[in-house]
């Protein structure tokens, strides 16, 4: 009799400054059979030689830190080769760092007093690859920060867009909608196979890293 294979375990690195955050999160996670707590840090300067040697898949990353903030973090672990998958926390989601962050490649966020069960689920879905962010969070965001420029970012954003075939587009306004590979798969009448191909080329072709930004620049080009 064949046993059954072990689940794979998440690797998570905790960012923040609050020494009381860091333990409560430590507390509620250690519990969880597919997750593992690899490293603590309280301040991002600290973030890429913990990163470097304690190789987490997601980085649960605060916003406010003394030295080095959470937005120069995510954007120095985004530059790496093969970056982990980061989760901003934050007390605020109006934040206009929360937007910046999600700009520069961290997959969603979370709000400090988000329920236990709620954060465990984020923390696989972000180890999934699957963004943490709402298409109504995503406009609330948007909407509520203004970064004085715009008329301006639109035009950029729709020019990016027009790089890619109609079909592509379909896609990328899909996923600015949330809806999942399979749920465009349905909607547009093509394999999930065929959806997944066509995410990569969107990425590659806009220069990407993730299904957040997509989302974010189909919205800052005015078509959600």
């Amino acid at each position: 009799m064949t046993s059954e294979p072990e689940p794979a375990v998440t690797r998570i690195l905790i960012v923040d400054d609050d020494a009381l955050v860091r333990a409560g999160l430590s507390m509620m996670l250690a519990g969880v059979p597919d997750l593992e707590i690899v490293g603590e840090a309280a301040d991002g300067a600290d973030v890429p030689a913990m990163v470097e040697s304690a190789r987490p898949d997601v980085v649960l990353m605060d916003i406010r830190m003394p030295r080095v903030d959470g937005l120069a973090a995510t954007e120095a672990l985004r530059r790496r080769t093969d970056p982990p998958e980061i989760v901003i926390l934050t007390t605020f989601d109006t934040d206009d760092h929360v937007l910046r962050a999600l700009r520069a490649g961290a997959t969603g966020f979370l709000l400090k007093d988000t329920p236990p069960a709620d954060i465990v689920t984020a923390v696989r879905r972000a180890a999934a690859g699957e963004p943490i962010l709402s298409p109504s969070v995503t406009r609330q965001l948007i909407a509520h920060v203004s970064d004085g420029d715009g008329g301006g970012r639109a035009q950029r954003a729709a020019k990016q867009l027009a790089e890619l075939s109609e079909r592509e587009r379909e896609v990328a306004v899909a996923i600015a909608h949330g809806k999942s590979n399979a749920e465009i798969s349905a909607e547009l009448f093509m394999s999930v196979a065929t959806v997944k191909a066509h995410v990569s080329r969107v990425l590659t072709k806009l220069r990407l890293n993730n299904r957040v930004q997509i989302a974010l620049l189909v919205h800052d080009a005015g078509l959600v």
